[in-house]
């Protein structure tokens, strides 16, 4: 089993000290998001490797000496300000946390995420030319690997469209940025892809590959013979996400996982770091199975 740190909320962010607790306990409990009474018991000793997803690394870094379990981070750092991504970590300090992340596991282990890619009236194709040089500059040694992607209408994205402005590409601005991407992470030694986009952009020099791929998990776990993620329609392999959606307090108008963002605040006062669970505790009425893969 491999398990997804959590493209549900950011648990590495804002739940490091009740993951360890976890960890250190040896088993986790997970909601299932559309079955509140159905829970899976997922225990340590059967988890083979963890892909942590988050936007800020830094507080799960003096904790990596005590996490056996192969793993590999995916860090996203993009470009916003405030009136997009409202209480990320200031962008310096992500990028200081990346490097200190890729001193301690590897940079094989490390994948920067610049997603999504939002385009409007301050966010031009320019804007985002200077500051992806800008980070592959720093990053450049600590990073071989980036992934990117495109905003896409979620729910959340739709209820902030006022704000967002997004302006929709053409085919010739998705050919034009990704041509510039290319040429600044050649110049920096790095590989780049996209993660789930319609548009092909391997003309331009992209590589065409899921985020967690079978080579990825033989390389971690030392087997290939995991199945395709059926939560996502996006060719990386089967994984279990122990997140809760609208719990991630980094309020970012694009994200998906926050579809009902007055809920976060309800969620994140509910949160016991003592609990099985991330969010809420156990009732008499869950129905708890053990999940094997």
């Amino acid at each position: 089993m491999i398990l997804n740190i959590s493209g549900r909320t950011d648990i590495v962010a804002f739940y490091t000290e009740w993951l360890m607790n976890r960890i250190n306990e040896g088993y986790v409990d997970v909601r299932n998001p559309f079955y509140p009474k159905s829970v899976s018991r997922i225990n340590f000793c059967d988890v083979e490797a963890i892909v942590f997803c988050t936007k800020n690394p830094k507080p799960i870094i003096k904790y990596l000496n005590q996490i056996k379990i192969p793993c590999i981070f995916q860090v996203t750092c993009t470009p916003y300000d405030k009136d997009i991504e409202l209480c990320v970590e200031d962008k310096k300090e992500i990028v200081k946390s990346i490097i200190e992340l890729s001193r301690l596991i590897g940079k094989e282990n490390v994948i920067l995420r610049y997603d999504p890619i939002l385009i409007n009236d301050k966010y031009t194709i320019d804007y985002h030319e200077r500051a992806f040089e800008r980070l592959c500059s720093l990053l450049a040694g600590s990073v071989e690997q980036v992934i990117v992607s495109f905003v896409d209408e979620y729910k959340n994205v739709n209820r902030h469209m006022r704000e967002l402005r997004i302006k929709k590409l053409s085919e010739k601005e998705y050919l034009d940025i990704g041509v510039r991407l290319v040429s600044i992470t050649n110049k920096y030694g790095m590989t780049i892809q996209t993660c789930y986009e319609k548009n092909d952009l391997t003309s331009v020099g992209f590589i065409q590959s899921a985020c967690c791929t079978k080579e990825l998990a033989y390389r971690l776990t030392g087997r290939s013979n995991f199945g395709k993620w059926k939560a996502r329609d996006c060719g990386c392999i089967e994984m279990v996400d122990i997140g809760t959606y609208n719990s991630c307090r980094h309020y970012c108008k694009y994200c998906y996982a926050n579809y009902d963002e007055k809920s976060v605040d309800v969620n994140s006062r509910d949160h016991d770091v003592k609990s099985s669970l991330l969010i809420g505790n156990l009732d008499e009425n869950d129905v708890i199975k053990v999940r094997k893969k």
